[in-house]
């Protein structure tokens, strides 16, 4: 089903919210209090490919939509933590990451390495272990790999990693349009409360590698997209190159 067309979501107060972004591209919202977790699903030649797979209870709206615009065939993750992955196992479809992200999508999403100290308030240090939890729908098993320059659903995967070490994105260069995950935060994990804002290095209780990080948000400034859609909140349009040059250099 191309971008534009008739399908609508069941209007449930809070329920995950569905909408258009591009030719073949359509985005799921869900997550509380906010709608901050993002899905991608790529409409390709009858079928569904899923981008990251929200949070575990988003599994029931994605699998029904996923069903209507033609059926699932398969789960790319950006990167295996819990909050991109928690859907995955209640989907049954295929999974595919990064081959630098298998152990953890496999394991126990990435909580080895993550650092919640760093988190500045105090209320979320004690909250996102819970949250976590929560949101994770638990291990996945990885059918396949994909790495720099192979193609999914017409688009290009790329490479980022940082916040992650097998982080991707996918990127098409017709309309520069740029699905990047968590190469970059346009919200603060801090607060649930906070105003979205701009492009940011995401934080560092969750970055193992910053450095990377920066590096790898120049890269995608590289590429001029016109819009830039990541893992959570809002999409960064406008003079993209700047706004995240200027986060590399300053978040």
């Amino acid at each position: 089903m191309a971008a534009g067309g008739s399908l609508k979501m069941s209007p449930k107060p809070l329920a995950p919210t569905l909408e258009p972004i591009a030719r073949g591209v359509w985005l799921m919202r869900g997550g509380l209090p906010k709608r901050t977790m993002n899905v991608y699903l790529l409409v390709d030649g009858g079928g569904v490919t899923m981008f990251d797979a929200g949070i575990a209870d988003m599994a029931g709206p994605l699998g029904e939509v996923s069903e209507r615009m033609g059926g699932l065939e398969r789960i790319v993750l950006s990167h295996s933590h819990a909050d991109h992955r928690g859907a995955a196992p209640k989907l049954g479809a295929p999974v595919h990451c990064h081959p630098d992200e298998v152990a953890d999508a496999e394991g126990d999403g990435g909580y080895h390495y993550f650092d919640l100290p760093k988190l500045s308030s105090p209320v979320m240090r004690r909250a996102y272990p819970h949250l976590l939890k929560l949101w994770d729908g638990g291990p996945v098993s990885v059918a396949g790999t994909l790495s720099e320059g192979d193609e999914v659903a017409g688009f290009g995967v790329k490479h980022f990693p940082g916040h992650a070490p097998g982080l991707i994105g996918l990127w098409r260069e017709e309309d520069r349009l740029a699905l990047v995950s968590d190469t970059l935060y346009t919200l603060d994990p801090d607060s649930v409360l906070t105003p979205y804002g701009g492009p940011r290095i995401p934080h560092p209780a969750f970055t193992p590698a910053r450095e990377q990080a920066r590096a790898s948000l120049r890269k995608l400034a590289a590429l001029e997209p016109r819009a830039v859609w990541s893992g959570h909140a809002q999409p960064v349009t406008g003079d993209v190159r700047r706004k995240l040059e200027r986060a590399a250099d300053t978040t």
